[in-house]
């Protein structure tokens, strides 16, 4: 059984959540941002029409542990290009980063478009209508794996 962080640490674990790019989606990025909080993380909120450098200076302002990116209108792909090395030039070569929502236009297998986001160096990408307990179990199971050393519980 894979291991879990104990809820009990989520408030020591700040996540930077937005909407990233022209996407003006909001609804879906606020129901996880209120469910996190719920959840016990800490959250900073950045909303809509967030430019990618954005989440990088509230993650370096906030020493987050996590930067949770949402897009909606299909032009994730496009707007996340790149998004680990911006990092990784801030000195945030270690941050856990997830993706989710609609990022592609078109019909697109979820698996290839997986690839596609993790090949970019997002730890996860979540697909349409994932839940919030999924993502608050994988935040979990990666905290905790890190702990162990690990990038991720699936690393």
């Amino acid at each position: 059984m894979t291991e879990t962080l104990d809820p009990s640490k989520r408030q020591d674990i700040t996540l930077v959540t937005g909407v990233i790019g022209s996407d003006t989606h909001i609804v879906g990025n606020r129901i996880l941002s209120m469910a996190l909080e719920e959840a016990g993380y800490s959250i900073v909120i950045l909303g809509a029409l967030t430019p990618a450098d954005e989440f990088i200076k509230a993650a370096i302002e906030t020493a987050a542990d996590g930067i949770m990116v949402s897009s909606l209108y299909g032009q994730g792909e496009l707007d996340c290009r790149g998004f680990r090395e911006l990092c990784v030039e801030a000195g945030l070569d270690d941050i856990l980063l997830y993706v989710g929502g609609n990022l592609v236009v078109g019909k697109t297998p979820w698996e290839v478009v997986e690839k596609r986001f993790l090949d970019m160096g997002f730890d996860r990408a979540f697909p349409p209508g994932t839940r919030t307990p999924e993502v608050v179990e994988a935040l979990d199971r990666d905290f905790a794996a890190r702990a162990r050393g690990k990038r991720t519980a699936d690393s």
